[in-house]
């Protein structure tokens, strides 16, 4: 199994591109899943530079309807004309920071045609490999909707997330798990995914959105997720070098930053 990171906020890699944004390219057996798609069109050029042909992605998973993650969907499907788009229908609820900035999905959802499937219940989309559109709140500490809201009928409601989903593949009996930006929290996404499968697991790599948490709550989920005794944590996009930093020295195994044109095989 190999994940590739095709966009981050942070690039070392020559000719590739950094911005506010994640994707990631997951090869698992003769399957290719495109997990989110940045801020703009910049992860398939990154794509060639890897190696990567997006005209063969076999699916898209959305994670939840910001910008900074469904911004290169238009140009996504312009080059692949295969995969279908898996993503909440709340994606594409009018999403603001500070009641001022939107930071929804950019696109009407028309444009999509019939590529987009909404995802209601738990996926196998296929063998081993698993969309989870609902995430449970088992540690409140762990939940980043500061400042967000959704925009209905003039009206700013807070946004609780309702939109977000991950994604869970099983392998050799244990899990690899796949986030977005983890706004309902990875603790809470760690512990929905053992809950349903009773596995221990091996390996979580996306955004937590710990950048504007302070040192103490970080701690807190650090010692949850020692507990869980996960084996490798990538740490990528809304986490924060700060946090990272925080993580990497509190935790108790592997960590690692998982920057633009890493790639990771499991």
């Amino acid at each position: 199994m190999k994940i590739i990171t095709l966009i981050d906020n942070v690039v070392y890699g020559s000719g590739l591109t950094a911005e506010h944004g994640f994707s990631l390219m997951i090869e698992s057996g003769n399957k290719k899943i495109l997990f989110d798609t940045g801020q703009s069109g910049n992860f398939i050029n990154n794509a060639s530079i890897l190696g990567v042909d997006i005209t063969q992605i076999d699916y898209c998973i959305i994670s939840h309807g910001h910008y900074d993650h469904t911004g290169g969907l238009y140009e996504f499907i312009k080059y692949n004309k295969k995969s279908k788009i898996y993503l909440k229908k709340e994606c594409f609820y009018e999403k603001y920071r500070l009641k001022e900035k939107f930071i929804g999905i950019p696109f009407n959802k028309n444009i999509f045609t019939d590529r987009l499937i909404f995802t209601n219940n738990i996926i196998e989309i296929s063998k081993d490999i698993f969309i989870f559109p609902e995430i449970k709140i088992y540690f409140e500490n762990d939940r980043h909707y500061r400042n967000m809201f959704i925009k209905k009928n003039n009206d700013y409601i807070p946004d609780d997330f309702t939109d977000e989903q991950f994604l869970a593949i099983r392998k050799n009996n244990s899990l690899i798990i796949i986030s977005g930006c983890s706004h309902r929290g990875i603790t809470n996404i760690i512990k929905t995914a053992k809950d349903y499968f009773n596995l221990p697991v091996k390996a979580v790599l996306g955004g937590f959105h710990y950048k504007d948490e302070d040192e103490t709550n970080i701690l807190t989920s650090v010692k949850t997720l020692n507990d869980m005794d996960i084996e490798s944590i990538g740490i990528s996009h809304c986490t924060g070098i700060n946090a990272y930093q925080i993580i990497n020295n509190n935790y108790k195994k592997n960590v690692f930053y998982n920057y633009t044109g890493k790639i990771t095989e499991i």
